[in-house]
């Protein structure tokens, strides 16, 4: 038995320690995934906010439907003044949160405020303000009415409130470690970075709940999660990316995968405060990784490789977009050697003002994210590059994100989380507070701010367009390629999907099959 399987094998039982065999128990659904963040508190990390929307432990106002448009969830009505600055939403009645408590106006203003007053005390580190910012929110609940007085025209609002940011808590619940919605389930007990106990929702609002108890079990590796979907160790697994386990879970009639249409960009952030701040050597790095190999042999397709931070499959203009810095790694040699880019004491590496050019990359598990950064690293190594390569934990990975502390930070993210890649681009806008690269170009902020006021469609379009190109043409940050997710479950359980928005996976829909 070689080294590897006995690591399957060694994570299978300790997932069968902690729920029984969940394919024999009717009452428990068991969902083995990657653990987004150790805390459930939407401001904590733009991943909290996911895993809390994901675990079927919290709802918005609305919720995108499987072509990106939103429909009323927790709002039943809305209406909004003709300059699209004043927004009411009835708040529907008979919700109540799972420890019983009635959601009212009050409540879901409570829930927004304290998001972005955690947002405004750096007290985590979401910027729920890159989607919405508003001047003025208050309740009714005479009428159960919510009003949001925006700083902006929004074309479409109820968009923006379907993003998991939005999701509607009790801020007098442990917002941390056990978070109370209007979900199916509810936590019961949290082992923070282990596993996590829910149990159903008495009082969920939206129909029956078919299982008495959810499990989740958190594992990173891939193949482990494949082989403990096929023990039934577990029902449901995230992200299988190694292209085999994928090719036989599709193939299998044991089990079902639901996949999605991408809409997600693997790409790193590039600090052009540090040594990538120099033009030409950030060009070379990019000229010098292999995407399409990256893409399709070393990861067997799960990604497509690309230049632009918008997949090829949104309408906005990917074949117009000219790439800048196609592989080739003889003209990447060559631009470094012509700007004085060498190696100088024959150690192998270049030098960039007198010193070793050494590249701090960062990197987690999720997605592959690690294999593609230990590529990229291959890859410039090759070219005379040092890369110090880390693979942290995602809370540790991000927190160096947003302060900074990297030459070379890979993500993972969706591009059109609100329906458009407004608040994505927001990224590289000088003025903004995500933008954490550091980039800076006038015509960028110039065109981003025209976008920010832009309600034609067609005009967005060509404005976002452009904003690509700039960033392509200034090598502002390196695209690893668009990333297609999905959930495998055992074809004895059904309602599992993946949703174009990836944003709610527990959801009462999924249910013991009836054969």
């Amino acid at each position: 038995m070689n080294k590897h399987f006995k690591k399957v094998l060694i994570c299978a039982g300790v997932a069968v320690g902690l729920c029984g065999c969940s394919g024999g128990m009717k009452d428990t659904l068991t969902l083995g995934c990657s653990n987004f963040s150790n805390s459930l508190d939407p401001s904590a990390s733009p991943n909290s906010a996911w895993g809390t929307a994901r675990y079927g432990i919290g709802e918005g106002l609305f919720r995108f439907d499987d072509t990106m448009n939103a429909q009323p969830y927790l709002c039943d009505t809305y209406e909004v003044n003709d300059e699209k600055t004043v927004w009411k939403f009835h708040i529907r009645d008979g919700v109540k949160f799972s420890n019983g408590k009635e959601l009212t106006a009050a409540a879901v203003v409570a829930s927004f405020e304290y998001l972005y007053e955690q947002e405004r005390n750096y007290k985590g580190t979401n910027k729920p303000s890159q989607y919405l910012e508003y001047t003025d929110i208050a309740a009714d609940d005479a009428t159960n009415v919510v009003t949001i007085v925006t700083k902006q025209p929004y074309a479409d609002l109820t968009k923006v409130l379907s993003h998991v940011n939005y999701i509607i808590l009790d801020t007098e619940s442990d917002m941390a470690l056990a978070p109370v919605g209007t979900g199916p389930y509810k936590v019961v007990n949290n082992e923070v970075s282990v596993s996590m106990e829910l149990e159903r929702n008495e009082h969920y609002w939206n129909g029956e709940v078919p299982f008495e108890k959810l499990n989740i079990i958190y594992m990173e590796d891939s193949t482990i999660k494949s082989f403990a979907l096929q023990a039934k160790d577990v029902d449901i697994v995230d992200s299988i990316t190694t292209a085999h386990d994928l090719k036989m879970l599709r193939e299998s009639e044991d089990f079902n995968v639901a996949e999605t249409v991408s809409t997600r960009t693997a790409f790193s952030y590039i600090n052009h405060d540090g040594v990538l701040g120099n033009d030409t050597l950030r060009e070379a790095v990019l000229l010098a990784v292999d995407d399409e190999t990256i893409a399709e042999v070393t990861l067997g397709g799960v990604y497509t490789a690309g230049c632009a931070v918008l997949p090829l499959t949104l309408d906005y203009g990917y074949n117009e977009l000219i790439d800048k810095t196609p592989f080739n790694v003889e003209l990447a040699k060559a631009k470094l050697d012509e700007a004085g880019i060498i190696d100088t004491d024959g150690d192998g590496i270049r030098e960039l003002d007198g010193e070793n050019i050494s590249i701090d990359y960062i990197s987690y598990v999720m997605k592959s994210l690690d294999v593609v950064a230990e590529a990229v690293a291959a890859n410039l190594n090759d070219i005379g590059i040092d890369v110090k390569l880390r693979v942290l934990d995602s809370d540790t990975h991000w927190n160096m994100v947003a302060n900074r502390e990297f030459d070379l930070a890979i993500n993972s993210w969706l591009t059109v989380p609100v329906g458009d890649p407004v608040g994505f681009l927001k990224n590289w806008y000088g003025k903004s507070d995500i933008n954490y690269s550091g980039y800076q170009n006038n015509e960028y902020d110039i065109l981003y701010e025209a976008l920010l006021e832009e309600i034609d469609i067609m005009h967005q379009k060509t404005l976002i367009q452009r904003l690509q190109q700039i960033l392509i043409d200034d090598s502002a940050t390196m695209v690893n390629g668009y990333y297609e997710s999905n959930l495998s479950s055992n074809a004895k359980i059904e309602g599992v999907t993946m949703p174009m928005s990836e944003s709610f996976w527990i959801t009462a829909d999924i249910k013991p099959a009836e054969n």
